[in-house]
């Protein structure tokens, strides 16, 4: 794909129009406070406006403060991946959490998420019948929500049947069935997909929960999750939406179409450690233990530089990132350049802090309290 196609020039002056401050120690995951805080309140208000309840997810953040923002937002509780992001936000005192993947309950996992039971109201994603019976030795009656694979083909059952199947596994083992849940992952295939896929998230979820309902199940919750379809699947009995990417916004979300330019709110600052005139290119200090090395089909290389024409980072070794650049000006080696990053989530994953910041100024550092807690 051409990466010149997916970055527009009015893009990239986006990405660029805010300054970063002086005396920065690259490479750094930067944010811009105020338009992280609009991220918040746009999406808030959107979902309150249609009558559904907004859960955001915290892998894109990982982060206690930002977790609060949310919650002071309207937020009703906030969704985790993993069993140790869900510890982290119950230590600091965020009391309703879903996780939001078919957690199977080892014997490690069994004794963290009794645990988890006991310290905030905890609810669980499930597809299979076989996880019901060690779910159900964790806490009776332990509050779980059936996957449905509304399209993405990755994990959740295959249609209504088979999710009031697990469901009545699920009570047999004396959990309590409180919903439904899906993620329009679909929606990244293409910019145009996003509105095929929050049909199928709504159509999913409705059929599913309707199976469960004839079943006796007291069906509460249809939830649906993903920032491209966060607005558009918002709608006829969906109760609840999970977007996580949408507090930052990233170059895939631009070229999906789902967050605007000028929304965008995290970058890499990183330093030129070499410039070579032939081929023309510059490295970074950011490799893909920064970057990482996600890419998606809608973005060539692994990341942009927009205070540059053309320049995209096209490799990334461990500690070096490896920008092509077209015609026109050049940096200098020593120069700190912003490099806006495919994918916000694993970005963020492999940094210690995020740097905030607010008119070309550091105005606080907030850890990432919930790095690598993969598990």
């Amino acid at each position: 794909m051409n990466d010149a196609a997916v970055i527009r020039p009015e893009a990239r002056a986006a990405f660029a129009r805010w300054p970063l401050p002086e005396g920065l120690d690259t490479p750094a995951v930067v944010v811009d406070l105020p338009t992280m805080e609009g991220n918040i309140r746009r999406m808030a208000t959107a979902l309150a406006e249609r009558g559904v309840g907004f859960r955001p997810h915290t892998k894109t953040h990982k982060c206690v403060e930002i977790a609060r923002r949310q919650l002071d937002a309207g937020a009703d509780g906030i969704t985790t991946a993993t069993i140790g992001e869900a510890e982290v936000f119950a230590a600091a005192g965020i009391r309703d959490i879903f996780i939001a993947y078919p957690v199977w309950p080892s014997s490690p996992k069994a004794r963290r998420l009794a645990a988890l039971a006991e310290r905030c109201r905890l609810r669980v994603g499930i597809d299979s019948a076989a996880a019901a019976a060690p779910l159900g030795d964790v806490a009776r009656g332990l509050e779980v929500l059936i996957e449905v694979d509304s399209g993405e083909g990755r994990t959740g059952v295959p249609d209504a049947g088979a999710a009031a199947d697990v469901a009545g596994a699920a009570r047999a083992h004396g959990l309590n069935v409180v919903g439904v849940f899906t993620h329009g992952g679909h929606s990244y295939r293409s910019p145009g997909a996003t509105g095929e896929a929050a049909d199928d998230e709504v159509r999913s979820l409705l059929t599913a929960a309707e199976a469960l309902r004839a079943d006796g199940h007291d069906v509460q919750v249809l939830s649906s999750g993903s920032t491209p379809t966060a607005i558009a699947s918002a709608r006829d009995g969906v109760t609840e939406e999970r977007p996580g990417t949408f507090v930052f916004g990233d170059r895939q979300q631009t070229a999906l179409g789902a967050v605007r330019p000028e929304d965008v709110a995290m970058a890499v600052a990183a330093t030129v450690v070499s410039v070579s005139a032939s081929p023309r290119r510059f490295v970074v200090d950011a490799g893909a233990k920064v970057l990482s090395k996600d890419g998606p089909p809608t973005v060539a290389g692994f990341g942009a530089v927009p205070t540059y024409p053309d320049a995209v980072v096209t490799r990334t070794f461990d500690h070096h990132g490896i920008v092509e650049i077209g015609a026109g000006e050049r940096p200098s080696a020593g120069e700190v350049v912003t490099v806006v990053p495919n994918h916000a989530c694993p970005v963020v994953n492999l940094a210690d802090e995020l740097v905030i910041v607010e008119d070309g100024k550091i105005v606080d550092r907030w850890p990432v309290d919930a790095r690598c807690r993969n598990r």
